[in-house]
């Protein structure tokens, strides 16, 4: 399904009230930032900044969505328990100093775990020119992968919207990307954040620290028994700029906002 954001897009909500309510949690973590929303039966769209909704990024480790169909299409990584084999070095200036995932560590760990060393190795294995026909074909951001480096979705000019990551969401959500069901399936169930009664949140987060910026996602989606509410939340600060909480904010703004429009409880 290919949604529109309108340049004007609709809002479910018509007061200065329920706009503060989309803005105040951004002001609270003292961060820079917007989320988006859509609202799957209505087809409605919600924008805190309709301006930066539309404006394209690095995607950082939300990547690993469709980085997940394109080594499982591929046949890089067999099924969500591929064994990555730790290649005994990384860069730690550019990735952090992180033990806790410095071993070898299957697919669905690495996801969870965002071990973005893992895949750096399968991407290297998948190659640029076939990132080139999945991205294109899903119409993923502009499919720059040019850069002289395998992580290319955390450095570089590869780029894509909050508005356009929903898009590829509901192409996750819809199975019409050009993936197999199989690849779905397992995509599905590693983006399993929370699952009760009530609902099932599939998500994952992003940080990258290129161009002396920091910038953080979460995106993801809600399903109901019924309806489906797509979020990306979106945050970006100078690097200079000291803000312990920068990481955790990603989810506490989201959480806020899908509470105070009843999409969460």
């Amino acid at each position: 399904m290919k949604t529109t954001f309108l340049a004007g897009a609709i809002l479910l909500f018509h007061s200065l009230s329920a706009q503060e309510s989309l803005t105040k949690p951004f002001k609270d973590c003292h961060i820079d930032g917007s989320i988006t929303l859509f609202d799957y039966n209505a087809k409605k769209w919600i924008s805190s900044d309709i301006y930066d909704s539309h404006k394209p990024t690095l995607p950082a480790s939300t990547f690993k969505i469709i980085n997940t169909l394109i080594a499982l299409e591929t046949g890089v990584a067999k099924d969500e328990n591929h064994l990555v084999k730790w290649p005994g070095t990384t860069d730690t200036v550019k990735y952090g100093y992180r033990p806790d995932i410095y071993h070898d560590i299957t697919m669905k760990q690495a996801f969870r775990l965002s071990a973005g060393w893992a895949y750096v190795e399968m991407a290297k294995e998948i190659g640029k020119e076939r990132y080139e026909h999945f991205l294109k074909a899903s119409h993923y951001g502009n499919a720059d992968v040019s850069i002289n480096d395998p992580d290319f979705w955390n450095f570089g000019s590869f780029a894509i919207s909050p508005a356009n990551q929903i898009e590829i969401l509901i192409g996750v959500y819809e199975e019409t990307l050009p993936f197999s069901k199989r690849s779905f399936t397992i995509l599905k169930e590693m983006m399993i954040e929370e699952q009760n009664d009530g609902y099932t949140l599939r998500a994952k987060t992003g940080w990258t620290r290129d161009g002396g910026k920091d910038t953080g996602w979460w995106v993801g989606y809600v399903e109901k028994e019924d309806n489906v509410y797509f979020f990306a939340t979106r945050l970006i600060k100078d690097r200079k700029t000291v803000n312990p909480n920068f990481g955790s904010c990603r989810k506490t703004i989201t959480r806020k906002i899908l509470t105070g429009v009843k999409i969460l409880p």
